[in-house]
């Protein structure tokens, strides 16, 4: 199937081998009927980790969204899970360690099949901030905090590491120190994530925006909510709320309380995408001065560029990639990367996110990424900043801070934290090059030939949950042809995404269940035949 082709798609609502998620409908009706021990208002990494935690924990906890489950921030990030290096310089060497457990526990234990080790590379330029014999014993350390279990940090000759990144700008390279850390699908985590707070007895609901909070007695025990979908308005009430918004944590404690002063502050992270002109086998994590690093890594066969750190002060929703980002985050990779691969035609896709950061005076790149847990006047708490990497972590926290809370408004029969298991594994846990294997070999020998790089690409954006989609697409030879055939991604993953992963939109297909739209292959036709895929429930 090319772009252009006629969409022959099938709607599908019978001989499904899954239990569908149940209908908004039906959700809207289980919300507003329940009395729910923790509400919490946002759906983003931070929401979702404590709403999976909490419900392992035997509570009865609701989750909603304005938007798309990680819609914003949680799949606007470098898409790294990594002990933090330029902590060394400060002397956080214990928060560095504590990143690095983190790290491990979720690319090793928690969800190997979401995430996958990437070697870095940090050239060390003449003139530069940094000198070899620094940066080589910064490496080691810092493979050391995480006791060696992804090598052991050290210096490369620039010739060696120019056979790994053919791309690397070699002049007045000195040497090239190496390190390891991890990398994953930022909204593809957040959505297992998800559904293992779901399987877990959570209830959840996207699209559906706080209109108001309710309150008993001057406490704030619900919200009401608007069906963004639907129109339908309708309401949830709840022991505790918990704010999780993010970027509007402040706007929802204004609900609680109009004289509220700002408690966070907001800085923009801008990235590009681009197409490879050759395979990279490692990132680059190039220093720009003391604090700041710019990385080039290969993801989901591209490149990709960034970060910026600016201080942000405008609406949340209004967020994006300007022409100063661009032309920053180009000049920035220019430092240590070829002029061939920066060329603008190369650039498939712009994003920006906001990191939440504790309010106060500085500069917003040398700011803590820590985690704020602070409570209103209403008993509403709000949680805010952090980092991808400990989002286990995070959830953990805000739990503990629940459970201590004065008068146990959560009640005392729930499960401690302490005594839950302490690396639960994310649905579809599996051995992703077993889950290939399995998807090429196991094909049916009168139906459509599934390619190897689809098989690579469900394996690790899926796991063992890859079977249900291929069985789509063997039950339905329509559903196993590409979407685009510059991308891995077949149809049946669309119907899977519309039936079991939340999704509502053709952005939310084509932007954060599968890679589409970061390739620069979302064309027209295809946003209108997943539209069409999408309604015919």
């Amino acid at each position: 199937m090319n772009d252009s082709s006629e969409a022959r798609l099938p709607a599908l609502g019978t001989h499904l081998t899954y239990a569908p998620n149940p209908s908004r409908a039906e959700t809207r009706e289980q919300l507003s009927r329940a009395t729910y021990d923790l509400l919490v208002i946002g759906g983003g990494i931070l929401g979702i980790s404590t709403a999976w935690h909490a419900a392992q924990s035997g509570l009865r906890v609701a989750l909603v969204d304005a938007g798309d489950f990680a819609g914003a921030t949680s799949s606007a990030s470098s898409k790294l899970l990594h002990g933090g290096l330029r902590y060394l310089q400060t002397g956080a060497v214990k928060l560095v360690a504590e990143n690095h457990f983190e790290r491990r526990a979720v690319s090793r234990q928690v969800a190997p099949h979401l995430a996958n080790p990437l070697t870095f590379y940090l050239p060390v330029y003449k003139g530069g901030p940094h000198g070899a014999a620094k940066l080589g014993a910064g490496v080691f350390a810092y493979s050391a905090l995480s006791a060696f279990g992804d090598g052991v940090g050290h210096l490369l000759s620039p010739a060696r590491a120019a056979e790994s990144v053919p791309e690397l700008r070699t002049d007045n390279l000195k040497a090239v120190a190496v390190y390891g850390d991890d990398q994953m699908n930022d909204s593809r985590l957040a959505l297992m994530t998800l559904r293992a707070a779901v399987e877990s007895g959570a209830s959840v609901l996207n699209y559906a925006e706080v209109t108001g909070l309710r309150f008993t007695n001057g406490r704030v025990t619900g919200a009401e909510l608007r069906d963004q979908r639907s129109g339908d308005e309708f309401g949830v009430d709840a022991r505790l709320v918990l704010n999780a918004t993010g970027p509007w944590v402040d706007h929802l404690r204004k609900l609680e309380d109009p004289n509220a002063a700002p408690s966070v502050r907001l800085s923009k992270g801008a990235h590009l995408v681009l197409k490879r002109t050759a395979p990279w086998k490692a990132a680059l994590a190039t220093p720009i001065d003391k604090y700041r690093i710019t990385f080039a890594l290969p993801w989901e066969d591209m490149l990709l560029l960034g970060t910026t750190d600016e201080e942000y002060e405008g609406d949340p929703g209004d967020v994006g990639v300007t022409e100063k980002d661009t032309a920053q985050i180009l000049d920035e990779a220019a430092l240590s990367v070829r002029d061939e691969q920066l060329s603008r035609d190369l650039i498939t896709y712009a994003y920006a996110g906001l990191r939440v950061l504790p309010g106060g005076p500085g500069d917003t790149s040398k700011a803590k990424r820590e985690t704020v847990v602070t409570e209103g006047r209403g008993g509403m708490l709000s949680v805010a900043g952090g980092k991808w990497t400990t989002f286990r972590h995070i959830g953990r926290t805000v739990l503990k801070k629940l459970e201590t809370l004065p008068g146990h408004p959560l009640g005392e029969g729930i499960e401690p934290i302490s005594e839950l298991p302490k690396k639960m594994p994310l649905p579809g846990i599996a051995n992703p090059r077993a889950v290939a294997h399995r998807l090429l070999i196991d094909q049916p020998a009168d139906g459509p030939r599934m390619a190897a790089d689809t098989a690579r690409h469900l394996s690790t954006h899926y796991g063992s949950l890859a079977f249900d989609i291929a069985r789509l697409a063997n039950e339905n030879p329509e559903l196993a042809e590409r979407i685009h055939p510059d991308a891995p991604e077949i149809w049946a993953q669309v119907v899977y995404a519309r039936d079991n992963e939340w999704a509502e939109t053709a952005d939310d297909v084509l932007r954060r269940r599968t890679t589409l739209t970061i390739r620069g292959l979302a064309t027209e036709d295809i946003r209108h035949q997943v539209e069409d895929l999408l309604h015919a429930k």
